[in-house]
């Protein structure tokens, strides 16, 4: 019986949904901050849709987007809230994994803005240490370019934890990063990754993604947005969200297509980004199921 690793869905928007605020640029950290337990009752919610793996909210709590927000004295606080969050969700649930979530700096989509290795390595190694103690794998997620890879995977790898580098590839074409560079040059990049996906990128390059992603030997896998796509608006420099639109087209059933097509090429690890919820993640776990899969 093959084993699926069963991820959760979005966090961000999923928070930015429930809470009904405007969305700014500190995104997910803003609405953990004003509704406490918010991000505990979406954890909670993915584990009984069926998820095995729950990614903590730290994908935004970056040095960078917190200086513009006069809120770099809270970085590590805000990270031990997040991880605080998911550790209650797992404990009441009573089984799971914590994936600690390590976002780009610069700006997601953005590999114009990433900074060099001398400046990125030690910022991400920072975050991956604080993330160790609690979680059972780093998740470095929406990585854009090959200069991005190397200096993500050098930084977390500091943790001597298990790290999986999610890239996040061109919506039409998934055999490219989002930088333009050929994804199969990420390949030779991941010597000391645990395993490889695609993520933040609409599910129908995904197919593409997989073929590459797969020859790395690594176990591989993918988990979509449901935008329309990256708009030039969120391209700018400190986006909000609002600047992009859900499609109307990528409900559960629809989404979970995707997801039983990427597991027969060979993925063993999937789930949700952006725009996908705890409704998705429950119809992916029962088509599993109904297959034989075994979800762990």
């Amino acid at each position: 019986m093959t084993q699926i690793t069963l991820l959760d869905g979005g966090m961000g928007q999923e928070l930015v949904h429930r809470a009904g605020d405007r969305p700014t640029p500190l995104w997910s950290t803003q609405v953990m901050q004003d509704h406490p337990g918010l991000v505990r009752a979406v954890h909670s919610d993915y584990f009984e849709a069926g998820a095995t793996v729950a990614t903590t909210n730290t994908y935004a709590i970056l040095r960078d987007r917190l200086v513009a927000a006069g809120l770099e004295a809270q970085f590590e606080a805000l990270h031990q809230l997040a991880l605080s969050e998911a550790e209650q969700a797992r404990d009441a649930h009573g089984t799971g994994r914590i994936a600690g979530a390590i976002g780009p700096l610069g700006a997601s989509y953005r590999p114009d803005l990433h900074p060099d290795p001398a400046q990125a390595v030690p910022l991400y190694a920072e975050i991956a240490q604080i993330l160790a103690p609690h979680v059972d794998v780093i998740l470095c997620e929406t990585v854009v370019s090959l200069a991005h890879v190397k200096s993500v995977l050098a930084g977390a790898l500091t943790a001597g934890k298990p790290v999986w580098i999610a890239v996040s590839v061109d919506d039409t074409d998934g055999s490219l990063l989002r930088s333009g560079e050929k994804l199969a040059d990420a390949i030779p990049l991941l010597d000391g990754a645990d395993a490889v996906l695609a993520n933040c990128s609409a599910p129908e390059a995904m197919p593409a993604a997989l073929e590459q992603l797969a020859l790395s030997g690594l176990p591989f896998g993918a988990y979509a947005n449901g935008f329309t796509m990256i708009s030039q608006d969120f391209l700018e420099d400190s986006p909000t969200v609002d600047s992009l639109s859900a499609r109307q087209d990528m409900g559960p059933d629809a989404y979970a297509d995707h997801v039983m097509a990427w597991v027969e090429m060979g993925a063993t690890i999937v789930g949700g980004c952006c725009e996908t919820g705890p409704a998705h993640i429950a119809e992916i776990a029962r088509r599993l199921r109904a297959k034989g899969y075994e979800i762990v």
